[in-house]
């Protein structure tokens, strides 16, 4: 294997699992909360080392508020509510000759 296949191999695999890891937040926002906690929990325990520690601080997931515009699902909501707004008809304008 030459250098150059080891790069793109690297490379592509970044951005595989970047690319799975941003689907896995969008799609699954709770799951990936839940398991953000979990990680950030068993690396900020006591005995570990300061930079697993820093890195346990740094992964905690933000806490939500409980309010209808923070997009945690506590009413049921993902986020601020849009007001519904009147249908506007189309208007059609006529080319101009060129």
């Amino acid at each position: 294997m030459t250098t150059f296949e080891w790069v793109q191999g690297v490379v592509i695999g970044t951005i595989v699992a970047a690319s799975a890891w941003m689907a896995f937040r969008k799609l699954l926002p709770k799951t990936s909360t839940r398991v953000l906690a979990h990680v950030s929990a068993s690396l900020n325990r006591d005995g570990r080392a300061p930079s697993l520690r820093s890195l346990g601080r740094r992964l905690q997931p933000a806490a939500a508020t409980g309010s209808c515009g923070d997009g945690c699902g506590s009413c049921n909501s993902c986020g601020p509510a849009v007001a519904p707004t009147e249908a506007q008809p189309l208007q059609f304008k006529p080319r101009r000759p060129s």
